[in-house]
């Protein structure tokens, strides 16, 4: 018996097809990635920020002052940026980041040379030059006698420590009493040198003793040595406090505006950085040799991974030849160190 297969859409059957709902859920919109233009204009505000940095305002907050303490991390911004410009496929923002790079390079690249010529050569024994080493100590230190003993082993001409305590200071007069014959103390600050020390005096910049001035007696003539701790600084809801700080800088830089003596040598713990504009008052005097002789940013705090330098050589009157930081010691410091010549 023969059949005839009916055609599917005619079969009476047949199921009809379900219309799609019109009140679906949508799929969701994946996360969109930053646009290139926002990122070139980041990338454009951190260079006019680092380029003018010198110009921000520190009223609200001392803000100036803490951007450029961080000045030299400012560059991170530069891989970043070019990570989410990759991340974006944006040509845009990629271009523009060359503009916080270049002008972080002006800034810092001759700092990541090293201009050292004389490290650690020049003697004031030898009539060649001097090399001084300063170094905050710390009150805390559980190692006095072992920071004594790694400070001489530097074989400096005069050493400048900082943040002494009355128990550690008899530690110190006695480990480096072998190879410095002259020191003098002030309060928490002091003086060891292998050469006469004379002139010995405060220098009044906060309320207790923080800051001493001495002449040293070298083969070449006299020099004029601060050792200097200036107040600390705090970085807390109410912003960056610099107030005792700052108004110490201005006490010690009229000492050192008044000195008479045409070779002046100031070393310490500034609780700063050069670039601090609020320490101009001091640093506009001197010169800074690990800007002129150092290799990099010879950073010193803190010592187990330092971040920023405030401890430093400043100068006037001298030619530094080389500048380094020394390693970390029992101190929340690393010692900072240069070779000068007359």
């Amino acid at each position: 018996m023969l059949t005839t297969e009916e055609e599917p859409s005619t079969r009476a059957d047949a199921p009809t097809p379900t219309p799609a709902p019109t009140n679906a859920t949508p799929a969701p919109t994946p996360p969109q990635r930053p646009p290139g233009r926002l990122l070139a204009l980041a990338a454009l505000l951190s260079a006019a920020l680092m380029a003018l940095h010198a110009h921000l305002p520190n009223t609200a907050l001392n803000l100036g002052s803490l951007f450029q303490t961080l000045l030299p991390w400012t560059g991170l911004a530069v891989p970043a940026l070019l990570a989410l410009a990759a991340v974006r496929r944006s040509q845009l923002a990629a271009v523009a980041v060359l503009a916080p790079a270049l002008v972080w390079a002006t800034l810092f690249g001759p700092t990541l040379t090293d201009k050292g010529k004389d490290r650690g050569k020049g003697t004031g024994a030898t009539g060649q030059g001097l090399t001084v080493l300063s170094h905050n100590v710390d009150e805390a230190n559980p190692d006095p006698a072992g920071t004594a003993r790694a400070l001489a082993g530097a074989k400096a001409d005069v050493l400048a420590l900082v943040e002494l305590s009355e128990e550690s200071t008899p530690v110190y007069e006695r480990e480096l009493a072998a190879a410095y014959p002259h020191h003098a103390v002030l309060g928490g600050v002091g003086l060891w040198s292998r050469h006469r020390l004379t002139a010995v005096a405060e220098v009044e910049i906060m309320p207790w003793t923080r800051a001493m001035r001495a002449t040293a007696a070298t083969p070449e003539g006299p020099v004029a040595v601060y050792a200097a701790h200036l107040a600390s600084v705090r970085v807390s809801g109410a912003g960056f406090t610099t107030a005792r700080r700052n108004e110490a800088a201005r006490v010690l830089a009229s000492a050192v505006r008044a000195e008479p003596a045409p070779r002046v040598v100031v070393l310490g713990d500034f609780n700063g950085t050069y670039q601090d504009r609020a320490l101009a008052p001091v640093t506009s005097q001197l010169r800074s040799a690990q800007r002129e002789a150092g290799g990099g940013f010879g950073f010193t705090y803190p010592a187990g991974f330092p971040v920023v330098r405030i401890d430093d050589v400043l100068v006037k009157g001298m030619d530094p030849r080389a500048s380094w930081t020394l390693p970390a010691t029992g101190s929340d410091h690393r010692p900072v160190a240069a070779t000068l010549r007359f």
